[in-house]
């Protein structure tokens, strides 16, 4: 098969392209929405490649909202890091990768984000969470509709204990448990779908203390369209958090451990920290409406800053 020896597939494992029809009816019927896991993703020594040069922790953006360094690094120009992230971006914005992905998800006119926005790579340090969230739903500078998440992990010796599960919600305002979780193990890959109902996160990491220093890594690649079907489609919307609820063993009658204090004051810190967050923007929303044709003018520099950054 033609689409199998496609230079541009290249990277992608062989066994992987020989399954896709089996891969596209998981993704159909999916639950809680949309999504496929698929294991030894990528062809395993071009797997490697990318965990060698993955990016010091320093060398990417920790530094928090608030200005202090943090528990999670980005890094966007992922074609500064080497041979092996220059060919896989050279891979996933081919007609054959975006076709095959394609396929498998039922989705057409797949659109690769050469800025990578959201995306690249992420790496997380021990004690780290991510909220159930549903991302934004259009491209920040494109009149693109986000459609695809594409997540490739590069941990080659995560024990399931230790936490950092992808979580996969119904509903998280009225689900304190998710639907599905899936451990971050080496060259294992999630696609799902990026919709008004595609609630996701992942759960604390909670290393041993004799890996304490090691981090979650994974390379997160996003997708879009130009058009999408009218009963998907929503108002623009930045990333929705919910706060998660409380775990279900917090009932009448439970005594609480140290560990149970500690969880619920970090839950509160977390809400708290939402709140800030959602006060700040509603400021610079109403900074930027005051101001008016400046506001207008920042708008288009940011969007300026964006197409031409790199």
């Amino acid at each position: 098969m033609q689409m199998q020896t496609a230079a541009e597939t290249a990277i992608i494992n062989p066994a992987v392209l020989a399954k896709v029809s089996e891969y596209s009816r998981e993704f159909a019927t999916a639950a809680p929405f949309p999504h496929v896991v698929i294991d030894d993703f990528l062809e395993p020594t071009f797997a490697q490649a990318l965990l060698d040069a993955f990016p010091a922790f320093e060398r990417g953006n920790f530094i928090g909202d608030s200005g202090e360094p943090g528990g999670k690094s980005t890094l966007a120009k992922v074609r500064s890091l080497g041979s092996a992230y220059q060919q896989l971006d050279d891979a996933i914005q081919s007609p054959a990768f975006l076709d095959t992905i394609g396929r498998i998800t039922s989705v057409d006119g797949l659109i690769y984000d050469p800025w990578y926005l959201g995306g690249g790579t992420h790496e997380n340090r021990n004690g780290m969470a991510l909220d159930p969230h549903v991302d934004f739903n259009y491209h920040p500078s494109e009149r693109w509709h986000r459609r695809l998440n594409l997540i490739v992990y590069l941990n080659p010796a995560w024990e399931d204990e230790w936490g950092g599960h992808l979580e996969l919600f119904r509903d998280p305002h009225a689900d304190g448990r998710p639907s599905r979780t899936v451990s971050p193990v080496f060259n294992r890959c999630v696609i799902f779908e990026t919709s008004e109902r595609s609630w996701h996160g992942f759960d604390a990491i909670r290393l041993p203390e004799q890996h304490a220093g090691m981090t979650r890594r994974s390379v997160a690649l996003y997708f879009y369209s130009k058009d999408r079907p009218a009963e998907e489609t929503a108002s623009r919307h930045t990333t929705f958090y919910v706060n998660r609820q409380l775990p279900e063993r917090f009932a009448e009658g439970h005594a609480l451990t140290r560990s149970d204090v500690a969880e619920i004051k970090q839950l509160l810190e977390q809400r708290d920290a939402h709140i800030r967050m959602l006060y700040t923007d509603n400021t610079g929303l109403r900074e930027a409406q005051d101001h008016g044709l400046t506001g207008h003018l920042l708008y288009l520099a940011k969007r300026a800053y964006v197409r031409f950054r790199r």
